[in-house]
């Protein structure tokens, strides 16, 4: 345990030496007039890669948090960075836009999208639509073409498989494996064991 938290720090602090320069992309608002264009500003985004990051607390709002491609440790919670692409290990992992294994061991969220696997206790994609498995406790999600697997699985709209004690959907097109299914728009709104959405 104590080399792979040393990693981690030397991982962490080694990351801004070695991360890609930021680049300045010039982007340009047009509006026609007398039917030809006309450039009415160019304003300027900085992208940045990190090859991994270590969150130790909550970065203020006022500071822009870079985009993450790699690995992010979160110890004790993550920031609340706009895209993630890679790995994402810890005890409480946030962000906007997902893609890839968010392993935290409290919770794992994502706002926006989310594209990949969750495992932990409790996961959520909140306002998000999810592309991939949630595996855990408590699994959450608005909208889901995939997998839950857990003791408690809530669902909005779904297309997949739901396994675990208790199965709540509000649509489904797929398959409810559990103690309790319910899903609330269909005929059959509740069918222990097994329940089949479509």
């Amino acid at each position: 345990m104590k080399k792979l938290l040393a990693f981690a720090l030397v991982a962490a602090l080694a990351a801004p030496t070695f991360a890609a320069p930021e680049e300045d992309v010039e982007t340009e608002d047009t509006v026609l007039k007398n039917g030809g264009p006309t450039i009415v500003e160019s304003q300027h985004k900085q992208v940045g890669v990190w090859p991994a990051f270590l969150a130790v607390g909550e970065i203020p709002a006022a500071v822009r948090t870079p985009d993450i491609v790699g690995l992010r440790l979160t110890i004790p919670f993550s920031t609340k960075h706009d895209s993630v692409t890679g790995f994402d290990l810890g005890l409480w992992g946030r962000a906007r836009n997902f893609e890839g294994f968010m392993c935290s061991i409290l919770r794992n969220d994502a706002k926006e999208s989310f594209a990949g696997l969750q495992l932990g206790v409790y996961n959520s994609v909140g306002q998000a639509d999810l592309f991939g498995v949630q595996a855990g406790i408590f699994n959450e999600a608005v909208s889901i073409c995939g997998a839950q697997v857990g003791l408690v699985n809530v669902v909005g709209q779904a297309q997949g498989l739901q396994l675990g004690l208790i199965n709540r959907a509000e649509e489904l097109y797929g398959v409810q494996i559990g103690l309790v299914n319910v899903i609330r728009d269909a005929e059959i709104k509740f069918c222990p064991i097994v329940n089949v959405g479509f």
